[in-house]
């Protein structure tokens, strides 16, 4: 399982938020960058970079954060947020993401999405499968749908998508372990092919390795980090002992 952490942005500033609720913005004074680098010192490979700001604007909003980012290290970097055109996915692949989530374009426009998957490859792409209750969330978790959350997926691994992040939204940010129900779900009753990431509530170095044992793809970790509940070294340290 890969170990990936998070940095979510606003006004290219690290910020987290509590279940999606942008009243609810932390801000910390980090400054990206520095937080890519010591991560990629201490054996962290990837990164998961959301665009808070572009997902609830519909359009990528902090850029020069992810250019930033991907010149200056060697970290995989997947993008998300705001990514609601071909111009804007091109936009997130030109400044150094190596792959993008669709997720509120997933849900809302399932051809066009198909159409960059065909185009450019499952290799490329990560649906994004954020839910509340098992009905996905779109627009930055302000809209929920009526799609049940393990329908959606299996519809898109049927068009060829592999990777699947899932937050559940009510732990997300809250610190108080991850929904390890849904990912049990999940992997119960999608295809095969299903390569899913966990994201949200991951409060430990116990969660993580839960986590480990259900077989999924990867791990987001956010808040538990930037909150020195767990701090970097030990993220690295355990992806080297997950490794081994």
């Amino acid at each position: 399982m890969i170990i990936i952490p998070a940095i979510d942005i606003i006004d290219n500033k690290v910020v987290r938020l509590s279940k999606g609720e942008y009243d609810s913005v932390k801000n910390y004074s980090m400054d990206p960058l520095e937080i890519a680098k010591e991560l990629e010192d201490n054996n962290i490979t990837h990164l998961h970079v959301v665009d808070l700001e572009g997902a609830k604007n519909s359009k990528i909003m902090n850029i020069k954060t992810l250019e930033k980012i991907a010149n200056n290290t060697n970290l995989i970097i997947d993008f998300g947020g705001g990514v609601k055109s071909e111009e804007s996915l091109i936009d997130a692949f030109n400044a150094g993401a190596k792959r993008v989530t669709c997720g509120s374009i997933a849900v809302k426009n399932k051809p066009l999405v198909v159409s960059w998957l065909n185009k450019y490859s499952s290799n490329k792409l990560i649906l994004g499968a954020d839910c509340k209750d098992n009905m996905v969330a779109t627009s930055g978790w302000l809209e929920v749908s009526e799609l049940k959350v393990d329908a959606f997926i299996n519809s898109y691994l049927k068009e060829g998508f592999r990777r699947v992040v899932c937050t559940d939204i009510s732990k997300d940010g809250m610190l108080k372990g991850p929904s390890f129900s849904l990912y049990k779900y999940l992997i119960e009753n999608c295809s095969e092919d299903l390569e899913l990431v966990a994201s949200g509530g991951v409060s430990s170095i116990d969660d993580i390795q839960k986590l480990n044992e259900l077989n999924l793809h990867s791990v987001i970790v956010g808040k538990a980090y930037l909150e020195g509940k767990i701090s970097i070294k030990e993220l690295g340290l355990l992806q080297e002992k997950i490794k081994c």
